[in-house]
């Protein structure tokens, strides 16, 4: 039997429940109450991660693509994507973990822009080059210091909580630079309504048309939308999606392929194969073992 891929669930040592915590990378290593696997082998989050590198260079690995890093690097990780970290000598930095309820505490403070830019991994890139400029690195030292300290004021947690939502508002304003050709827009508007669509429907359909037309709109507008927002066909952003589902399934379970097949939708499990194999390469059981 292969090695299942864990999931990871977010624990903190500092203030419990309270759904933030920051670390250092090299503190990571002896974090095991965090992950008690190889931190350089895919992992999936129960909670969101964001990754200051502030010295080398390295890979990060999201959704089984690796991402250079460097010094003033900005890495962010969304609740249920795949992670793995690569260590090379003298890296350094700090890893600021979150919770969903602590994401959602923080969304009534946020423009629908900022929450598109930082939380959709379909619109932008999870890396950032923070230019040597910015103060992002300030106010992560001030919310370390200030998270860490071995006595606890009455305000801490107001504190942290205001650090976060500075360091956000700082990181949102740098991928609003990055990401100026989208904006707010009915178009967007509908394609965000698509990819929820796709994330609920999958499993019972994987034609364009019975999205468009849930959508109360023609399947031709739809391919305008998606090829203007992602660059891509609607069809292809759905194949797209069903793929990356696949592989995050086969790693995180003991699910068999032929299983999965029909968890996916797929009447007949060679069909599931055929496709799986057609935009991967692999088959679903020599991607599985590539990754155990």
């Amino acid at each position: 039997m292969l090695e299942e891929i864990p999931n990871i669930a977010f624990k903190s040592n500092h203030i419990a429940h309270y759904g933030l915590e920051i670390i250092t990378i090299e503190n990571l290593l002896t974090r095991k109450d965090i992950i008690d696997h190889d931190i350089e082998k895919a992992h999936q989050l129960e909670f969101n991660l964001l990754v200051y590198y502030t010295k080398g260079k390295s890979k990060h690995l999201i959704d089984f693509v690796w991402h250079e890093v460097q010094e003033n690097t900005l890495i962010h990780v969304s609740k249920g994507q795949i992670n793995a970290f690569k260590f090379t000598e003298n890296l350094s930095g700090f890893i600021i973990l979150f919770t969903e309820d602590f994401l959602t505490a923080q969304l009534n403070k946020l423009s629908n822009n900022e929450i598109i830019r930082l939380f959709n991994s379909h619109l932008f890139s999870p890396r950032i080059q923070i230019p040597s400029t910015s103060n992002v690195i300030t106010y992560i030292h001030l919310l370390y210091k200030e998270y860490t300290q071995e006595t606890k004021e009455v305000n801490t947690l107001k504190v942290c909580d205001a650090l976060y939502g500075i360091i956000f508002s700082k990181l949102e304003q740098l991928k609003q630079y990055q990401t100026f050709h989208i904006q707010h827009t009915d178009k967007l508007e509908t394609f965000l309504a698509f990819k929820n669509l796709v994330a609920s429907d999958f499993t019972h359909s994987r034609n364009a048309d019975y999205y468009a037309s849930k959508l109360n709109i023609t399947y031709k507008h739809l391919n305008v939308i998606c090829k203007e927002i992602v660059d891509t066909t609607a069809k292809n952003f759905i194949d797209a999606f069903i793929i990356l589902e696949a592989k995050r399934k086969l790693i995180n379970s003991t699910v068999k392929s032929n299983e999965l097949a029909f968890q996916l939708g797929f009447n007949e499990p060679t069909n599931f194969v055929k496709y799986f194999k057609k935009f991967t390469g692999l088959t679903p059981n020599s991607f599985k073992k590539l990754h155990k």
